[in-house]
């Protein structure tokens, strides 16, 4: 195998966004909408790749985020969209303007872990959940070693 000619591949910025950049990406939008995520990075002068820009804007940069504990009304719709759809989390986010795909997921989770292990139909409830993600279980004192 032999390298290729014409020299070596710029690489690309990893890991903590800086605040410049989140400036640059802001007044990007702000100009020119959230178009085509591959050729912002380029245009707006940022040295991340279009999946990084898209992630920053969605999931931290938005105007319209909402942060924070979530509502009553929040988790009811949570619980009965869940029922619903099952675990399509990003249909139910759909429905709740401003919160962020996996935001109804962990918040389903945390409620359904917290109400139901002081009962052993709970415990088992939240065993299976965390067995589907492959968290190990401490049975004895009834919550997954992290």
């Amino acid at each position: 195998m032999s390298k290729r000619p014409g020299g070596t591949k710029k690489r690309l910025k990893r890991g903590l966004w800086s605040p410049e950049e989140d400036e640059k990406l802001m007044n990007h939008i702000a100009k020119y909408g959230n178009g085509c995520w591959s050729s912002v990075p380029k245009i707006a002068g940022l040295e991340r790749c279009g999946k990084s820009c898209r992630l920053r804007w969605i999931n931290y940069l938005r105007p319209d985020l909402k942060r924070g504990a979530f509502s009553q009304e929040e988790e009811d719709l949570i619980i009965h969209l869940h029922s619903i759809l099952g675990n399509k989390w990003s249909q139910i986010a759909a429905q709740l303007p401003g919160r962020t795909d996996n935001e109804p997921g962990e918040s389903y989770l945390e409620l359904h872990s917290q109400y139901e292990l002081d009962s052993d139909v709970g415990q088992d409830f939240a065993a299976n959940i965390w067995r589907k993600w492959g968290v190990p279980i401490n049975y004895k004192e009834g919550r997954s070693k992290f």
